[in-house]
């Protein structure tokens, strides 16, 4: 496979100059000597070199094809002078943003997800980019959904229906965005495009499940927010049972700890403020 290979084009402004000189000395010998055969020859060549002038901006480039034969890559910016039979393309090095519209893929449950993906790339190997593949910056964005929808389907959206998913799509951002690049990067190799950063931007359920979802994430939340203050009420009813007998404050037989142990997991547990009821009588 062929590689990319610079080309040292000449100076354009000593071009300039030599074709100055054959327009302008035929010309007066046009005027000055009535020669018009030789001089309208010279005339012909000078303006037909000036087809060969090219102009590289920083951070561009012009890859050189002669009559199908790949010549090399001017990247050095200038004005230069190359030969007028020359096919020359430019191509761009600068730096690009890729902001993709969020696609619909499935994760690895089957769950329906909208992901959407910034990538940060350039061209890198001018000869790849420009003969490999048939339009490079067309090939970015199909493989680079392509990248997206395969990542997708190898993890879940999170972790409330695979318990054992060690990296999930919503949890594992760097581990996720990393296997992202490599996967991008390995792809837009054979177009010689570097990626310089990818990164999920955008993730969600899809429309259809979204609600669905978001009512099962509630769910789990206050089940586990539950959790944690049974748990947590249970210590301090413990604490108090055993600081009253520690102390001596009263004895209790076991029907007064159970209404005791009731009335404070009540207290404790409820998600409202309890209304105290006075009672005026005894309770036994």
């Amino acid at each position: 496979m062929k590689e990319e290979k610079d080309f040292h084009g000449s100076s354009g402004y000593l071009a300039l100059f030599i074709i100055l000189i054959m327009i302008i000395v035929p010309v007066l010998a046009m005027v000055l000597y009535q020669m018009f055969v030789w001089p309208a020859i010279v005339i012909a060549v000078g303006l037909f070199c000036t087809a060969g002038f090219v102009i590289v901006n920083p951070n561009e480039s012009s890859v050189l094809v002669l009559f199908g034969a790949y010549k090399g890559t001017i990247k050095k910016n200038g004005f230069w002078w190359v030969n007028p039979f020359f096919n020359r393309k430019k191509i761009s090095l600068r730096a690009r943003n890729l902001d993709s519209e969020p696609i619909k893929v499935n994760d690895k449950i089957g769950n329906p997800v909208m992901i959407g993906v910034v990538l940060v790339w350039k061209v890198e190997n001018t000869f790849k980019a420009a003969f490999e593949v048939d339009d490079y910056e067309h090939f970015v964005n199909i493989q680079s959904e392509a990248a997206v929808r395969k990542l997708a389907g190898e993890y879940p959206y999170d972790n409330l229906e695979d318990e054992d998913a060690k990296i999930t799509l919503r949890g594992g951002a760097d581990e996720v965005n990393q296997m992202l690049e490599d996967e991008i990067m390995d792809r837009l190799a054979i177009a010689g495009i570097r990626v310089i950063e990818a990164r999920i931007n955008y993730l969600a359920y899809a429309q259809e499940i979204a609600s669905a979802m978001l009512k099962r994430q509630q769910a789990t939340a206050i089940v586990a927010a539950r959790t944690k203050i049974v748990e947590g009420a249970v210590g301090m009813v413990e604490m108090a049972l055993d600081e009253l007998a520690k102390k001596g404050v009263m004895d209790m037989d076991e029907e007064k700890k159970a209404s005791m142990v009731s009335n404070l997991m009540v207290v404790l547990c409820s998600d409202k403020d309890v209304t105290p009821v006075i009672n005026t009588g005894s309770l036994y």
